[in-house]
């Protein structure tokens, strides 16, 4: 299997990819992450037009994304915690 993911296969490489993918300003998503205690902290900030397509109908696809994260960071041996938030 071949990876398409630049600069790596983290959670939080992951959730940009993901994120840049979804939204229609791509250029305005902001990932910032720390790590504490083996758990890895990921903020996604995004432009306030683009919340709709990323949390989805009945926060879908944000439960999507925390998903796969964790699952990423498993990978590792980490835990993930995923915050989404406007930019505004």
């Amino acid at each position: 299997m071949q990876d398409n993911l630049p600069g790596g296969t983290g959670p939080v490489e992951l959730v940009r990819y993901l994120a840049v993918s979804l939204v229609d300003n791509p250029d305005k998503v902001e990932v910032l992450s720390s790590e504490q205690d083996g758990t890895v902290f990921i903020r996604l900030r995004l432009d306030p037009s683009d919340m709709g397509r990323v949390i989805g109908k009945g926060g879908r696809m944000a439960q999507a994304l925390r998903t796969l994260a964790r699952a990423s960071a498993r990978k590792e041996g980490k835990r993930a915690v995923l915050e989404i938030s406007d930019i505004g």
